[in-house]
This record gives structure tokens, C-alpha cells and sequence, in this order.
């Protein structure tokens, strides 16, 4: 298949929507998993930290292994090996079980990002990188749309274990939509091998730039201002917006419209803007975001559309800046791509982590202090992005 052709955006973004689909589809079985398995509200909330803690560890992983073996045999594995751990969930007779399938499913649930990424930076660069990467993310913002609303109604129709199947299915076609059109981008000269010493040096090198931490910090602090609505939504839409199991799309359909919409602008405004300046609209848009949140939730009860329009807003600007952010990030390693591709999504899987385990369960009491908690991120990102200006990023050339 040639590099150019219109498969490879569409393959990209499904080995990227692997995330989405295994937190988002099961959000709206919660409770469900709970009284069949006879878990608490945390017992079922660990699930997600038990997927995301051991995709945090493994997205380390994922681009070395792509940088020796090709970026081919790691994204057919880890699509196969993710369809097998689908199984045990599906098949869990405890929450034990559960924790343990979905340990299994985020160890190889990063491989379709991090490879992805480096695929895209093996075949393009600049303005021609950051189109792809926008088309890229423009296909993958309908994941999370589509995903609790395909788990809401298999829920209704056959019960949360259908799912757990239907995502071994989704990882099993992934594994032949690989195989069949995605080519092998990393030729066997530019391979590099898993020396541990090697790798150790290589990691430090990348984990000990300043300018990387800054820029992946940046990107990871603005997607979970946006992923702590994600973590929270069944507290958020069911317990005050007062929906059901199947309404998850009043959340998930505008933050998608607003996150296709900023892809959509990102890929157009490709080599017309700067990077930074790129960057710089998509946090004045997403600022806006926050403060419109901020009131609404001060002064406004609780309800729809109100609640969820500055979180269209917020992924709009969201998606606009983090094209450019990513690749910004990956340009400083452009042997190690893979490499770096993992680091940044470590550092990412890393906070969501942290939400998922900590401060969702604190914050998800309140639609203000989620408000609150999302603007913190936002201010925490927009640090980051300063900083790394300030060490000679040119922001304003």
C-alpha cells in the first residue's frame, strides 16, 4: 500500500481509538458491573485504574520495541494480544477477574498511539505531518462519541459482558486492518536494538529534556481537563444532569463535535500559521472554555445544553493546539521516535492515571468542582507551554 494512501489516516485512527473504546464503551455499565459482581461504586472505579496504571508502565515500552522489531509486528500484536484480554473481561467471574482482564488490556491498549504517532513522523514532516496528524485525530474524535453509546445499548440489549466481547471483536478486525493496509514504515538500517543500556540512555536522554517534559506535560495537562469529564461522566450526566445509561451522548456527542471541529481547522491552517501560534489560539480558546465553565457552574443549576457547551468549546481548542504540540515534541528525537512517542504517552497515561485513581473520585461531586478541576489542568498545561517559550521555544516569531 502506498504511504499516501486514504486507508492509512483511517487505520491510524482506529489503532488510536483503542483507548477511547476500552474506557469509554463500559462507562455506562457501571452499575450493572457492579451488582452482578457484587463490587462497590470504587471496586468498579479501580477497573479503570487497574487498565490505565499498566498502560502507563507499557506505552514505555511499546515504541522501543517498535524501533527494533518494525512498527508492523508490535501493532499486530498488541491488536491481537488486546482482543485475548477483552476475553477475560468478558468472562470475569469476579471483580478480581475484572481488574485482571483489564490490566492485560492496557498493557497492549497503548501500542496503536504510541506506534501510530511514530508512523506518522516516519513518513512526513512539518505541515505535511501535522495534515495527517489532524486527519488522524479528526476520525479518532468519534470514538468517544460513539463508544458509550454503543456500550449503553449493547448493556440494554445483552448485558455488560457484551461489551467485553464486542471489543475482542473490535480488537481482532484492528489486528487484520493492520496487517492488510498498514505498511511497514521503519526500514531495518534505521532499526535500533534492546540493549538495556542503550534503551536506559535513550530514555534518560528523552525523560531529561526539559523542552520534551514541558511540551508532552503541556499536551497530557490540557487532555485531561478535558478527560476528567470522561472519568466522571456517569456522576456527571446521571447524578446531575439526572440522564440515563443510554443519554452518555449529551456529554460525549458535543466534546466530539468540538474535537473534530479544531482537528478539522488544525490540518487546515497547516503551513499558513506558525506552530506556536497554532498553539496559542487553541489555549485562548480553551481559557475561554474554562471560564464559561466556571460560571455556568457558579451561577446556573445544572442542566442541558448549558453544562456541556464549554466542554465543546474546551476540545475544540484542545484539538487545535495539540497536533502541533505532539509533533513540536517528537521533532526533538527524530531517531528515536518511537522512543519518544512512548515517553510522551507515559507522561500522559501517567495523569490520567493519577485522575482516574485520585482526583476524579474527589472532584465529581459537583459539576463547579469539576469545573474547577478541569481549569487546573488547563493553567497547569498552559505553564508548561510558557516555560518551554521561555527556554528559546520562539513562541512569538
Amino acid at each position: 500500500m502506498p504511504a499516501t494512501s486514504p486507508w492509512l489516516a483511517f487505520v491510524l485512527a482506529a489503532l488510536a481509538a483503542i483507548g477511547p473504546f476500552s474506557i469509554d464503551t463500559y462507562l455506562p455499565a457501571f452499575h450493572a458491573m457492579g451488582e452482578e459482581l457484587s463490587a462497590t461504586p470504587l471496586q468498579i472505579q479501580q477497573t479503570l485504574t487497574a487498565y490505565m496504571a499498566t498502560f502507563a508502565f507499557m506505552v514505555l515500552w511499546h515504541g522501543a520495541l517498535a524501533d527494533h522489531f518494525g512498527r508492523r509486528r508490535v501493532l499486530i500484536a498488541g491488536t491481537g494480544l488486546f482482543a485475548l484480554a477483552s476475553l477475560v473481561c468478558a468472562l470475569a467471574p469476579s471483580i478480581e477477574w475484572l481488574w485482571i482482564g483489564r490490566a492485560l488490556q492496557g498493557m497492549v491498549g497503548g501500542a496503536g498511539m504510541v506506534v501510530g504517532r511514530a508512523v506518522i513522523r516516519d513518513l512526513y514532516d512539518g505541515e505535511h505531518a501535522q495534515r495527517l496528524m489532524s486527519r488522524v485525530m479528526l476520525i479518532f474524535g468519534i470514538a468517544p462519541a460513539i463508544a458509550p453509546m454503543i456500550g449503553g445499548l449493547l448493556l440494554a440489549l445483552a448485558g455488560w459482558r457484551a461489551i467485553f466481547f464486542f471489543l475482542a471483536l473490535f480488537g481482532a478486525w484492528l489486528a487484520f486492518m493492520t496487517w492488510r493496509f498498514l505498511p511497514e514504515t521503519l526500514s531495518p538500517e534505521h532499526r535500533h536494538p534492546l540493549h538495556p543500556v542503550l534503551l536506559a540512555h535513550a530514555y534518560r536522554r528523552v525523560l531529561g529534556s526539559a523542552a520534551f517534559v514541558l511540551l508532552a506535560g503541556s499536551v497530557a495537562m490540557n487532555f485531561n481537563g478535558f478527560f476528567l469529564y470522561v472519568l466522571s461522566a456517569p456522576a456527571f450526566l446521571m447524578e446531575h444532569l439526572g440522564q440515563t445509561a443510554q443519554d452518555f451522548g449529551w456529554l460525549f456527542v458535543p466534546a466530539v463535535i468540538g474535537m473534530t471541529a479544531g482537528s478539522a481547522l488544525s490540518g487546515k491552517v497547516a503551513g499558513r500559521w506558525r506552530a506556536q501560534r497554532t498553539i496559542m489560539t487553541g489555549f485562548a480558546i480553551m481559557a475561554a472554555a474554562a471560564v464559561s465553565n466556571l460560571l455556568v457552574s457558579s451561577l446556573m443549576s445544572p442542566g442541558l445544553p448549558q453544562s456541556v457547551l464549554p466542554i465543546m468549546l474546551y476540545t475544540f481548542g484542545m484539538a487545535l493546539s495539540m497536533p502541533s504540540l505532539t509533533l513540536l515534541a517528537l521533532e526533538l528525537f527524530p531517531t528515536h521516535r518511537g522512543l519518544a512517542s512512548s515517553c510522551q504517552s507515559f507522561l500522559q497515561v501517567g495523569v490520567n492515571s493519577l485522575t482516574a485513581g485520585a482526583l476524579a473520585p474527589l472532584l465529581w461531586h459537583s459539576p463547579l468542582t469539576l469545573a474547577a478541576g478541569s481549569a487546573g489542568f488547563l493553567t497547569l498545561g498552559g505553564i508548561g507551554f510558557a516555560a518551554w517559550c521561555r527556554r528559546g521555544g520562539a513562541c512569538l516569531r
